[in-house]
């Protein structure tokens, strides 16, 4: 009996011992995405990219000897859903970070919760108020909508159009960008004709595009990243309404392409260089990273690598240089991040500060269209034979 009663000592002993040291020996990382629902083009890729990625640092031993312990929360973009994850992650979960959402407005939701638990934040979002005002524990891997609008006016003046409709969704990334569309329109010399917002969900925005057409406009551009972008372009199109359409970097999954069809040929917009890898010069700092996330991508889930993706891609390496820099002390990860200095990624080559939680310039953006069903760099030849055309159609 005495026997026993040492051994139960002797297990209660190496419980209390033992539980700590094996709870350190992973790092819990969150991730909040969309992988169902109306954003699941970006949330699926994304939840993906980071499966992919963790098994493999996992299958190398892990980041500093530990590896990582990956849980994702399916919000189906809602912000309600993202917040409530949030608060599970960070209170019962204890992750050390949470990389998500993928949604500007659920990452606006939860921004103050990951302030209020110091728990770092690498969201998958593009709206610029993420970072701006800068919050000490969020950052964020897309490139800013501000350099997204500058790239599009800029493209604009080339084309020689300065005025235009502007359609946005009624989401966080819809109502971001139509306010930086809004701002630097008079600097760039565009005037806006036309400025409606319809609901993300919608299926029919003829009446939108009619009122584009009644306004004579020079190009259209539109602010989403639900489906009914596509739907746009086709109503576009259905109502000839043949002005150049410009998209924003929301626009970078050929799925996207697809659900449009034939309507989608000549859309313009602006994105990272992960869809044109192919392409880029061979000395090009981002290449042999872009070639690498695109061949693992497509080959084990089969199908084409998206921007989206590319934004959990940079999160998650981001926050893996962090810690490999700093270790496991949260808050001194936090610090190596705005410390980070010439990081490629997918989305360009990240310089982060304690002003900068972004890390991107104007740069990191290619402009792009849509040539014969597939993502192309928009060439100076293209540009103006574009130019001609519309001006025959008209």
């Amino acid at each position: 009996m005495r026997v026993f009663k040492m051994l139960a000592v002797f297990l209660a002993i190496a419980l209390v011992t033992v539980s700590p040291v094996l709870a350190a020996e992973t790092i819990k990382i969150g991730a909040i995405l969309a992988v169902t629902g109306p954003a699941a083009f970006l949330g699926a890729p994304e939840a993906k990219t980071l499966e992919m990625l963790v098994d493999d640092i996992n299958k190398h031993g892990g980041v500093k000897g530990k590896k990582i312990e990956l849980i994702i929360k399916d919000s189906g973009a809602s912000p309600e859903k993202a917040l409530s994850f949030a608060k599970q992650l960070i209170e019962e979960e204890k992750v050390f970070a949470i990389i998500g959402p993928s949604t500007s407005g659920e990452t606006m939701k939860i921004k103050s919760v990951a302030e209020e638990g110091k728990t770092i934040l690498l969201s998958c979002a593009a709206a610029e108020v993420i970072v701006n005002p800068v919050a000490k524990y969020v950052f964020k891997t897309p490139q800013k909508d501000s350099h997204a609008v500058a790239r599009i006016f800029e493209q604009l003046k080339k084309q020689g159009i300065s005025k235009v409709g502007v359609l946005s969704s009624n989401t966080g990334f819809g109502k971001a960008g139509k306010e930086q569309i809004e701002k630097l329109a008079p600097e760039h010399g565009i005037t806006i004709a036309v400025n409606e917002v319809y609901d993300k969900a919608a299926s029919d925005l003829t009446a939108e595009v009619t009122k584009l057409k009644a306004a004579n406009v020079g190009a259209l551009i539109n602010w989403s990243i639900e489906p009914a972008q596509a739907i746009v372009i086709k109503n576009a199109r259905q109502i000839g309404l043949n002005v150049p359409i410009f998209q924003s970097h929301g626009f970078g999954n050929i799925e996207y392409v697809k659900a449009a069809g034939a309507a989608a040929e000549g859309v313009i917009f602006p994105a990272g260089r992960l869809l044109v890898a192919d392409t880029l010069p061979k000395g090009h700092a981002q290449k042999s990273v872009l070639l690498k996330y695109k061949k693992d991508y497509e080959t084990k889930f089969k199908e084409d690598a998206s921007t989206f993706g590319g934004h959990a891609y940079d999160a998650l390496m981001i926050m893996v240089k962090a810690i490999e820099t700093a270790g496991t002390d949260r808050e001194k990860a936090r610090t190596a991040i705005e410390n980070i200095k010439g990081f490629v990624g997918t989305g360009g080559v990240f310089t982060f500060s304690p002003q900068d939680h972004n890390g991107l310039d104007v740069n990191s953006f290619e402009m792009l269209t849509v040539k014969n069903g597939k993502f192309v760099v928009l060439a100076d030849g293209e540009k103006k034979a574009e130019k001609k055309d519309v001006k025959k159609k008209k």
